[in-house]
């Protein structure tokens, strides 16, 4: 297929151009000048350069095109300035959307997120994790991420009503390879090799090979159901922070955190580093984003992926080590870090 990926040099995007790429798919990739193109390297595919507001970019260069991925995002918990994220998770996402649907792609992925599903319920003492039906509004979207990618998820829903061949997937926590920036969750993963991570909060998410990710965006142009959601994720993956920082010293010999600190104390800690960031106009090291969504134990089952897809499930242990391994070789560690 003649395939069109937005979002190229991301995490997940450059994993989808490596797998694309290795099953013969010719790969247009849309990259932004200065784009850090490291999690590409290896991969065949054709450079278009542009972003995501520029329409005409996009119709000419999706001319041909039978698949579009819609993977690119803008992916902050703290901005000074929130307008310029709203603008590329909305906007940009219409602009892309509209563009492969009049450039008459067959199949048109976007890539969500499953902070767009709602939370876990607490059933007879457990938590029963999400799917695709759990109810959610936007109320719940608790900051500016969330919300614009719940808009953005309302615009491919809306444009797939009226007729272009919508599918959305829900990516959990994807770890692994060619995580350049690193993203929020593989930070954690550096942090911690670096023993910068003292304690944690009483959390959990969805780990998930981002390898699986990138082939169930495959599989969903191949075979989902257009106007359906699929959550791409591990079923084995739904671990607290202190079940994955337990794997993690298995894997590397570094001890793992032992003390867990009390939410109201990490909030209060957050609003400090924002405060200091308000003044500094640098990021916060904890915002209070990433600690309001830690109140909560995001465990999600793909077992809809699984069934219609075939959606691959890699041990989340072996995706952690393998992120492990490429921030290792990346140069992310600083002297004496990731123990083995």
């Amino acid at each position: 297929m003649n395939c069109f990926v937005t979002g190229a040099s991301g995490f997940i995007g450059a994993n989808l151009v490596h797998e694309l790429a290795a099953r013969g798919h010719q790969v247009k990739a849309l990259l932004r000048p200065g784009s850090d193109l490291r999690g590409l390297a290896g991969a065949e595919f054709e450079r278009v350069e542009g972003d995501v507001s520029d329409v005409a970019t996009l119709k000419a260069a999706m001319k041909g095109c039978e698949w579009c991925f819609h993977v690119a995002a803008s992916y902050h918990l703290w901005l000074r300035d929130y307008a310029p994220m709203y603008a590329a998770n909305v906007e940009g996402t219409r602009n892309v959307l509209a563009a492969a649907g009049s450039s008459g792609c067959e199949r048109i992925v976007y890539t969500s997120t499953v902070g767009c599903i709602g939370l876990p319920k607490e059933a007879s003492g457990r938590l029963d994790p999400s799917d695709e039906t759990t109810p959610v509004s936007e109320a719940q979207m608790s900051n500016h991420y969330k919300r614009s990618k719940w808009l953005a998820e309302q615009v491919a829903l809306e444009l797939g009503r009226n007729g272009l061949p919508i599918v959305i997937v829900n990516p959990s926590a994807p770890v692994g390879p060619r995580d350049v920036k690193p993203t929020p969750t593989g930070q954690v993963i550096v942090d911690f090799l670096n023993r910068q991570m003292p304690a944690y909060l009483n959390t959990g998410l969805n780990w998930v090979h981002v390898r699986d990710v990138a082939i169930g965006h495959i599989l969903t142009a191949e075979k989902g159901r257009i106007g359906e959601r699929y959550i791409l994720g591990n079923a084995e993956g739904n671990w607290t922070m202190a079940e994955a920082f337990a794997v993690l010293e298995e894997i590397t010999g570094v001890p793992a955190p032992k003390f867990r600190i009390p939410y109201f104390v990490a909030l209060a800690a957050a609003h400090v580093n924002e405060m200091a960031s308000a003044i500094t106009g640098k990021p916060p090291k904890a915002p209070l984003a990433g600690v309001r969504m830690a109140r909560y134990k995001m465990f999600f089952n793909p077992a809809k992926a699984i069934r219609e897809l075939g959606l691959p499930q890699t041990p989340p242990k072996q995706a952690l080590a393998d992120a492990v391994e490429w921030f290792r070789a990346g140069g992310c560690l600083k002297a004496g870090g990731g123990a083995r």
